[in-house]
């Protein structure tokens, strides 16, 4: 487990808008996880997440939603558009880093979870790499939040 480092104030929500948080400053843990709990949870094969305590998290719009995925843990999400949001732990939530708004800070610190790591991930620094189209992008018509 990482070490708790100081972070400044995080916003961010769901792919609809529909949620939205505020994550006041203060200590903090960045990290990543490989487990096969997470890569199921997210539909991915790691999961960034921001460890923080729940007195810290002001959840604004619509309420997120929970599933028990463990006997320990909740999952929480959103009722409008499916986003998951976090891995909720008694009093501490683990928000998903691909909430929080684009701009912030996010360093992981550590990878847990190691005996589900997809091994292609190593190759991914000499994959050739490109930004989307502009073509493609004139094409789209987003439904998401523009937050």
């Amino acid at each position: 487990m990482t070490e708790a480092h100081a972070f400044p104030q995080a916003r961010g929500g769901c792919q609809c808008g529909a949620i939205r948080f505020t994550i006041a400053p203060g200590l903090a843990k960045a990290s990543l996880c490989h487990c096969r709990m997470c890569q199921r949870a997210s539909g991915n094969v790691f999961v960034p997440l921001y460890e923080i305590p729940a007195e810290r998290i002001a959840w604004q719009g619509v309420e997120p939603q929970e599933w028990a995925s463990s006997n320990i843990s909740q999952r929480g999400f959103c009722p409008t558009c499916g986003t998951p949001l976090y891995l909720r732990t008694g009093d501490t939530y683990e928000i998903m880093a691909g909430c929080l708004h684009p701009d912030f800070p996010f360093t992981p610190a550590d990878q847990g979870g190691m005996e589900a790591r997809s091994t292609w991930l190593d190759a991914l620094a000499k994959i050739p790499s490109h930004d989307t189209t502009p073509a493609l992008l004139a094409q789209v018509v987003s439904n998401q939040s523009a937050e």
